[in-house]
């Protein structure tokens, strides 16, 4: 079964068919080096046929412990940065109401799950252990290593709450720790103080994570059937394996990016028409920015979120430089709806009362890609038929196969992110790390 279809309808005056047509022998290519393991980075595709292929046994503790956490506590804090919460924080969002994380103890049916450690600023932390206060919680710490500063920093002031507040043995029971399943400081600390543990893979880098105990614990936790999200990731898994471009869209969508981008469209915006879209937004741009940014290539990502933006740099869309394409994430069936009112007011909705806000939204999506495609941006559309587990787990994989694709067909590796290490030697130099002595010497001077 799929869920999600590919529109590229609005692409005519920009790309010919016999563009696409003559992507396949590179594309061709590209699926050999993808499948066959044989591209660089092919260490890290495990993704691949995770969603058929994951640990059944860890997967039952997952939801062994979610049941857990939704039993003993009213907050589940989730420390990490960049893929080590990116995918949960989206899939939360994506499966809940927009205000879920706001309602009182009283009226959630599951934990808030809040997240922590993806910052250094001290004012956020602060606020969030007020946002906590005398309520019970538990921490899910996840780093591959355990040596990364802004989880580790918000992972020792939580850890001292729990300690705090339940003592050390009581603080062990609510603690899980997702990391290394053999090494690295945070599997050490686990395995000495009796965390339970889950493990992110050695073949599934931290963009592509969210379908291992690093995004499914926080997942199950809010309240999300991870049963359903792996089930619609095999789907895609299925959906997404041909390398006939006519009969595979991530590998269309694939082509395509790189067709504009050849063209000098250099900038990718992912639109959605609804907040609780946003946070996938989020994810997107780590997946396609750390997978494409390197070599001094790749496709921008940015994100908008309409119609909201389009009253802040919607003049650029429609009229600044044509380095843009968009691509518009839609979902046929809304969640919930609302009825506008019929009323004698004179404010000039007397041709919408009685029609229904997710009409609206939608012909003001189609009126707004109709203005920008005639106002030289490029579109195309991933709808999905509802927004549930399934249909998020389809396009999870479809985005995820597509960028390894497209990633080979820049002659890039999609799977590795040296660039993300620079800053992390500067930081470390400048606040005395042992080791960067050095270093810390020459950056002082510079500064």
């Amino acid at each position: 079964m799929t869920t999600l279809s590919f529109d590229t309808s609005k692409l005519a005056s920009f790309v010919g068919e016999e563009e696409l047509s003559m992507m396949q022998p590179m594309v061709s290519v590209a699926d050999e080096l993808l499948r066959q393991g044989t591209g660089v980075g092919a260490e890290y595709t495990d993704w691949l046929h995770l969603p058929t292929e994951y640990d059944k046994d860890e997967f039952a503790r997952i939801q062994a412990a979610a049941k857990k956490i939704q039993s003993d506590s009213k907050v589940l804090v989730v420390v990490g940065i960049g893929g080590s919460y990116l995918g949960a924080r989206a899939a939360n969002d994506f499966l809940n109401d927009y205000f879920a994380n706001y309602y009182r103890d009283e009226d959630r049916d599951f934990p808030q799950v809040l997240f922590a450690g993806n910052s250094i600023a001290p004012a956020y932390l602060n606020s969030l252990i007020k946002l906590i206060g005398d309520r019970d919680f538990s921490v899910n710490i996840i780093s591959k290593s355990g040596t990364t500063t802004e989880p580790a920093i918000a992972f020792r002031v939580f850890k001292q709450l729990l300690e705090d507040k339940y003592g050390v043995e009581g603080a062990r029971e609510r603690i899980y720790a997702t990391t290394d399943a053999a090494r690295g400081s945070l599997k050490t600390l686990a395995d000495e103080e009796g965390y339970e543990e889950f493990v992110v893979p050695d073949g599934v880098g931290g963009r592509f994570s969210v379908l291992t105990a690093v995004g499914l614990l926080p997942i199950a936790v809010g309240g999300g059937d991870i049963e359903q999200l792996m089930a619609g990731a095999a789907a895609g898994e299925k959906a997404y394996a041909d390398a006939d471009l006519s009969k595979n869209p991530a590998y269309q969508y694939a082509a395509y990016r790189n067709i504009l981008y050849r063209k000098g469209y250099t900038t990718e915006l992912l639109i959605n028409y609804d907040p609780t879209l946003t946070q996938f937004g989020e994810w997107w741009k780590q997946l396609q920015g750390e997978s494409e940014g390197k070599d001094g290539k790749g496709i921008f990502p940015a994100s908008g979120n309409f119609s909201t933006d389009l009253h802040s740099f919607g003049q650029y869309i429609q009229d600044g430089r044509r380095n843009l394409f968009e691509t518009l994430i839609r979902v046929t069936e809304p969640v919930t709806d609302v009825t506008i009112p019929t009323m004698d007011a004179d404010d000039g909705l007397g041709y919408l009362q009685g029609k229904q806000m997710s009409y609206v939204n939608r012909t003001a999506s189609e009126g707004t890609m109709l203005a920008h495609v005639d106002g030289g941006v490029p579109n195309m559309i991933v709808e999905i038929d509802k927004q549930n587990e399934f249909a998020l787990g389809q396009m999870i994989y479809f985005f995820e196969v597509a960028v390894g694709i497209s990633g080979y067909l820049n002659g890039i590796n999609p799977f590795n992110q040296p660039g993300v290490e620079a800053y992390k030697r500067n930081m470390f130099g400048l606040l005395g790390k042992p080791g960067y002595e050095e270093l810390t010497e020459s950056l002082q001077a510079r500064l």
